[in-house]
């Protein structure tokens, strides 16, 4: 397995369905349609994951591919695979928000070790590299042509005057309630996987998620997570969160940066 080739593809594939999605963000209008769930999907989270697996495929075709757009992949048993969310953050998209991400993640034995995590709209890139550290790449963000890169670190977090980050969409009571248990000095909202790149930059300490989630939804952010020093553990038993799970739904979970004393559930 290159893991360089894996890095390379996985940012070009974000950038070039991050380029389709503004496409159709900045269009006067765009179909909202209904999934199975009652979840919404547009033309531009089918049109991004049409471009990303049709990629992925081809470079990779000995690696299992998991896309949330797609269900007859979601029946793949197994620990190490590839994982993507075309468009995270759909609500966001179509209120026109902005907070909407493109994700793609290397799972191996059920641990995201490699991520991509796009925010077109928002003009910021964030990616592991081969070694799985964690970057911000800076720039016009050319699929073709690599730009400054900075490493990026979670913070040092001082438990008298964290900052706490939550989502914009899905803030539950749950999750109020279980914020309050710690000193918080600031707060902010982001929508997506930003969450988890707001953490691994140090502009937040912690994000706990007390909702639905699945794991597409999640293995790029975390892996840029990781990669950052920061950590992410079920919200039940702070053991780590893993992947490969019955059907990809996720636990609840924690999002941090070491130094925090996490709270009971």
């Amino acid at each position: 397995m290159n893991k360089q080739e894996i890095c390379t593809v996985f940012r070009k594939l974000s950038i070039e369905a991050g380029a389709k999605i503004m496409e159709i963000y900045n269009r006067d209008d765009f179909e909202v349609k209904s999934k199975a769930d009652d979840s919404p999907v547009t033309i531009a989270d089918e049109t991004a994951d049409a471009h990303i697996s049709a990629g992925l495929r081809a470079a990779f075709p000995d690696i299992a591919l998991v896309t949330e757009e797609q269900s007859d992949t979601h029946g793949f048993e197994g620990n190490t695979f590839i994982i993507v969310d075309p468009l995270d953050g759909t609500k966001e998209f179509i209120h026109r928000r902005g907070d909407f991400t493109v994700n793609i993640a290397l799972v191996e034995d059920g641990i995201p070790t490699l991520g991509v995590v796009y925010a077109p709209a928002k003009k910021r890139l964030f990616l592991t590299d081969a070694q799985g550290k964690s970057h911000e790449e800076l720039g016009e963000h050319n699929p073709d042509q690599p730009g400054e890169t900075k490493e990026i670190h979670v913070s040092t977090p001082d438990e008298n005057a964290l900052i706490v980050v939550a989502s914009k969409s899905h803030l539950t009571q749950e999750t109020k309630d279980y914020i309050a248990k710690y000193n918080v000095a600031d707060s902010a909202s982001a929508g997506s996987s930003l969450k988890f790149c707001l953490v691994a930059t140090g502009e937040a300490d912690i994000y706990p998620r007390v909702g639905r989630t699945m794991e597409w939804d999640t293995a790029a952010g975390q892996a840029v997570l990781q990669g950052a020093g920061g950590r992410v553990v079920r919200f039940d038993n702070h053991q780590p969160l893993t992947y490969g799970k019955p059907i990809f739904e996720n636990p609840y979970f924690i999002a941090y940066a070491p130094g925090i004393t996490l709270q009971e559930a």
